[in-house]
């Protein structure tokens, strides 16, 4: 079982998941959690290998869908039956591997720093990592793939948290999780077409100059996704500008939660 938290505000308030990404863990919603659990029930959960949850739970074979399977497990024991899931970098295709699956357990997917296509670029450090991800030390790789996709001076604040907090898995859990992204860009060619009806929002900094374009494409192509962009931020939207990221992502799931009351 995952490590997790709860917030709990009263049995009629939504429940809202938050999910880290990649070398992250559930601190990484730190800067969401006072905004957020005022009008909504909180959970935040550390997945397979990070934070506080355990190590080691690989088998041959384990993908997206298992790491989601484990999330929903969480929301099994805790008897949620349905919530608005909020996902940060990788996280994101683990929040739409959910609404995938289980779409009668989401009510609506903000995804931050949402990554649903990999470009030529992004390939290639990809290859770079894959290529040396068993002989060099992986928090110099992280440090480098953090350096890239978050390079600017105004980034520095979540780049360093993501870098601090990556510190806490080892070699091998670093290698399984990115062994993950070779499934990436098929995986979230069918994932696109899957979760259309869930509502999504991808909330982007406008400096994530790596995963934007093909967010804008897809979004033009589906009329359920919407799109927004938050200025002076890189990939960490939610830790880079905060206050802003808590305001369009709470009026988000508001704006969905009035939709469901006009429904019943």
């Amino acid at each position: 079982m995952l490590y997790y938290r709860t917030y709990e505000l009263s049995v009629e308030a939504p429940w809202v998941t938050f999910v880290h990404g990649a070398g992250g863990s559930s601190s990484t919603w730190f800067k969401q959690i006072r905004e957020f659990r005022k009008e909504h029930n909180v959970l935040l959960v550390d997945l397979r290998g990070h934070g506080q949850s355990e190590r080691g739970l690989w088998v041959k074979g384990d993908s997206f869908l298992e790491i989601a399977n484990e999330v929903i497990d969480v929301l099994d024991q805790l008897a949620i039956e349905k919530t608005h899931v909020v996902g940060m970098s990788l996280g994101t295709i683990v929040a739409q591997t959910m609404a995938d699956d289980y779409p009668e357990r989401v009510h609506s997917l903000v995804l931050g720093g949402a990554i649903i296509r990999l470009n030529l670029r992004t390939k290639a450090l990809i290859w770079l990592g894959h290529a040396t991800k068993r002989f060099i030390p992986y928090m110099l790789l992280y440090k480098i793939f953090a350096y890239i996709i978050m390079p600017k001076k105004q980034h520095e604040e979540s780049r360093l948290a993501f870098v601090n907090q990556a510190k806490r898995m080892c070699q091998k859990e670093f290698v399984k999780w990115f062994s993950l992204t070779k499934l990436v860009n098929p995986y979230l060619a069918r994932l696109q077409v899957s979760t259309t009806d869930i509502p999504t929002l991808f909330l982007m900094g406008e400096e994530d100059y790596l995963f934007i374009p093909p967010i804008e494409e897809v979004v033009r192509q589906h009329d359920g996704f919407e799109f927004m962009t938050i200025e002076n931020s890189g990939h960490v939207c939610n830790i880079d500008q905060p206050e802003i990221f808590n305001k369009l992502s709470i009026e988000y799931i508001a704006k969905i939660e009035q939709q469901k009351s006009a429904l019943s």
